[in-house]
C-alpha cells in the first residue's frame, strides 16, 4: 500500500463527504487520492433518505429537551432513543448534548447552522452543475404534517423562524389544501407546512456513484483500505493501513462514525456519537407520492427513491457495536401504512447505517489540534447529503491555507 509518490491531498472516507471534499480539492489542481475500508457509499451515504434538508436549521439540542430524556430509554422503539445497554457509554456525549442546549448555546448553534446551510445550498448548485447532475435531482418540495391544531400551533415558533431566515414555505389549513399536494393521506393530518424549494436525489447512492465516477474520470484514484492510525513524519502526514503507510502532503479525515478513532490516534478525544437510522425501501407502484413527507411528531419521513418510497427516520444513539433493531423499521413502516392507507407494504428492503452526530448538532470541520496536516470533515448528523458540497468548499479553504466562504470556528474540533 506504500505509494511511490507522495499524494498532495489523501481523503479517508468514500461517503457522500469524503467524494466531495475530493472533487472540490481536485478542482483546486491537487493530485487528491480517496481510500475508504469498503467502497464507494458503502455505509451512511447509501441509504439515507435522499434528502437535502436545507430548511433543518434548529439544532437537535434545544432549550429544555433535556426534560424528555427519561421518555427515550422508557420508549426504545420511540422516534428519539437511547437503547438501555448504552446508556452508561453514552453518559458523557448525553452531557455535553444537555450543555449544548442552554439557551446561549443553542443559539450560538442556530447561527452557525443557519449559515452553513445558506453556504451548502449555493455549493450544492454549484456542485450539480459542475458534475452534470441535474438528472439526478428531483425539485418536488417537502410537507411536513400534522395531527390538530394543536401540533400544529406549537410548530408555528419553528416556522416563525424559517421565516425570519429566509426559508419559504405555505401554510396549510386543512385536509383538502394538504391534498393538492399530496393526495392519500390520512384524514387525522389537518394542518401542513409545504417548502416548495426543497429537493431530493433520485437515489443518494446513485449520486455518490456519480460524485465518484466524475472524480475517477478526472484522474482521481479510489482503493479500499482501513486506515487504523494517523501520525506525522518528516513534514510529511502519514496514514496508517495494515498494508503499510501511505504519505500524503494533507489528509482529510470524512470517514464519518468511524472518525473520532483515527482522531484519538493523534491524541484528539472527539465527541462523536453514533445515531443509527433505520427505514425500508419500496418498490416502484408502492404509492404515488409527490413530494417528501415529513412526520415531525413520530420522527420518520417518505421520500421517493428511484420510482419506489422509503421509509425511515428515527434516532438511535446506540454506537457502532450494538446488532441492529429492525423492529424500529418495522414500527416505521406501519406506521407509514396508517399514514398513507394506500401504501403497498409488500416486498420492501430494511436498511440500518450510522450517522455520525455532535452533541450541538454541528459538524467538526477544521485543521487536527495535534497536526497540521490533518483535515476533519465529519459528524454532520443526518444532515450529511444536505452539507456535503459546503463542507467541500471550506475544506478547500483549509487546505489552500485560504479565507473560507464563512467562519469555520463554530466547527473547530476544539469546540468541546
Amino acid at each position: 500500500m506504500t505509494t511511490e509518490t507522495t499524494d498532495d491531498i489523501l481523503v479517508i472516507g468514500a461517503g457522500i463527504i469524503g467524494l466531495s471534499a475530493a472533487l472540490e480539492l481536485q478542482k483546486q489542481g491537487c493530485r487528491v487520492r480517496i481510500l475508504d475500508r469498503t467502497g464507494v457509499a458503502a455505509e451512511a451515504s447509501a441509504a439515507s433518505a435522499g434528502a437535502f434538508a436545507f430548511t433543518d436549521i434548529v439544532p437537535l439540542a434545544t432549550p429544555g429537551i433535556m426534560r424528555k430524556a427519561p421518555k427515550w430509554l422508557l420508549d426504545p422503539l420511540g422516534p428519539l432513543s437511547v437503547p438501555p445497554a448504552y446508556a452508561l457509554q453514552i453518559a458523557p456525549w448525553m452531557l455535553r448534548f444537555w450543555r449544548a442546549s442552554w439557551r446561549s448555546r443553542y443559539q450560538a448553534a442556530l447561527q452557525a447552522q443557519v449559515l452553513l446551510m445558506a453556504h451548502s445550498r449555493a455549493a450544492l448548485e454549484r456542485q450539480i452543475a459542475d458534475v452534470e447532475g441535474e438528472p439526478l435531482m428531483q425539485r418536488e418540495g417537502q410537507m411536513q404534517l400534522y395531527e390538530g391544531d394543536t401540533a400544529f400551533r406549537a410548530a408555528l415558533p419553528g416556522w416563525q423562524l424559517r421565516r425570519e431566515h429566509g426559508i419559504r414555505f405555505d401554510l396549510l389549513r386543512s385536509p383538502e389544501a394538504i391534498a393538492e399536494v399530496q393526495p392519500g393521506l390520512a384524514p387525522r393530518f389537518t394542518h401542513a407546512a409545504f417548502t416548495p424549494d426543497w429537493m431530493n436525489t433520485v437515489n443518494p447512492k446513485t449520486w455518490a456513484e456519480h460524485l465518484a465516477q466524475t472524480f475517477v474520470d478526472r484522474g482521481g484514484r479510489i482503493d479500499t483500505a482501513e486506515v487504523n492510525a494517523l501520525r506525522s513524519e518528516g513534514g510529511q502526514t502519514v496514514a496508517q493501513t495494515k498494508d503499510g503507510p501511505v504519505p500524503a502532503a494533507q489528509i482529510v479525515v470524512a470517514c464519518g462514525a468511524w472518525s473520532h478513532h483515527l482522531a484519538r490516534t493523534l491524541g484528539e478525544n472527539i465527541p462523536l456519537e453514533t445515531e443509527r437510522g433505520y427505514n425500508t425501501t419500496l418498490p416502484p407502484g408502492a404509492f404515488g407520492l409527490k413530494t417528501h413527507l415529513t412526520f415531525p411528531a413520530h420522527g420518520f419521513v417518505v421520500t421517493k427513491i428511484d420510482g419506489g418510497v422509503r421509509v425511515g427516520g428515527a434516532v438511535e444513539l446506540g454506537g457502532l457495536k450494538l446488532p441492529p433493531n429492525y423492529r424500529r423499521a418495522d414500527i416505521l413502516l406501519q406506521k407509514a401504512k396508517h399514514f398513507l392507507p394506500d401504501l403497498d407494504t409488500a416486498g420492501g428492503t430494511q436498511w440500518m447505517g450510522f450517522r455520525p452526530s455532535m452533541p450541538d448538532s454541528l459538524p467538526v470541520i477544521s485543521r487536527s489540534a495535534r497536526a497540521d496536516g490533518v483535515i476533519y470533515a465529519f459528524g454532520h448528523g443526518h444532515l450529511g447529503l444536505t452539507q456535503a458540497a459546503g463542507t467541500a468548499e471550506l475544506v478547500a479553504a483549509l487546505a489552500a491555507n485560504i479565507p473560507a466562504a464563512l467562519p469555520v470556528q463554530p466547527y473547530s474540533a476544539t469546540r468541546f
